[in-house]
């Protein structure tokens, strides 16, 4: 946990220093409020619920979408941010494609032959007859991906909380009964 809150603070201190850049500057001093850096289990399992749900939208406006989510709700946007990355080069195509077959299935389509090519002719002539399916799929797994997403956070850092208490009890109760 430490590494994580020095990137996280070093994160910040940049977007502080670069604030009035021009990619930034539409944020104003938003951007810089210390509650979207904060590292409290609310604002990181919400931001990393609202980072995978959005994740799974077809376009390349996750940051921004996660940023102006983060804004928004006082979410941690460092969380948000590297939550979004789930879906990368890596991992599009079979994310895309499992979205599409969730998408079929809930149309009660048949899955047609669907080769995903990212590139801007795909685009207007490949997707045409799989748009309902694939655009239906992205936001039911969004959805359900995210919000599992944020309570299985949640619920490990309960029980990672519970378990350091414990463990912390124990130890007292050790040195209690040694000295």
């Amino acid at each position: 946990m430490v590494m994580s809150r020095r990137i996280v603070k070093y994160i910040a201190r940049l977007i502080h220093t670069r604030r009035h850049k021009w990619y930034l500057s539409i944020f104003g001093e938003r951007l810089t409020d210390s509650r979207l850096w904060s590292l409290n289990r609310h604002a990181i399992t919400a931001a990393f619920g609202v980072g995978i749900g959005v994740s799974f939208i077809p376009l390349p406006v996750h940051v921004l979408l996660v940023v102006l989510a983060a804004i928004t709700w006082r979410l941690n946007v460092a969380v948000g941010i590297a939550a979004a990355y789930i879906v990368n080069p890596l991992t599009m195509v079979p994310i895309y494609y499992s979205a599409y077959r969730v998408g079929a299935w809930l149309l009660r389509y048949r899955p047609r032959h669907f080769e995903f090519h990212p590139n801007w002719n795909w685009l207007e002539h490949g997707l045409g007859p799989a748009w309902k399916p694939f655009l239906l799929g992205c936001l039911v797994c969004g959805i359900v991906t995210g919000l599992t997403g944020r309570f299985v956070l949640e619920w490990s850092w309960r029980l990672a909380t519970l378990h350091r208490y414990r463990h912390r009890r124990e130890r007292r109760r050790a040195y209690k009964l040694a000295g």
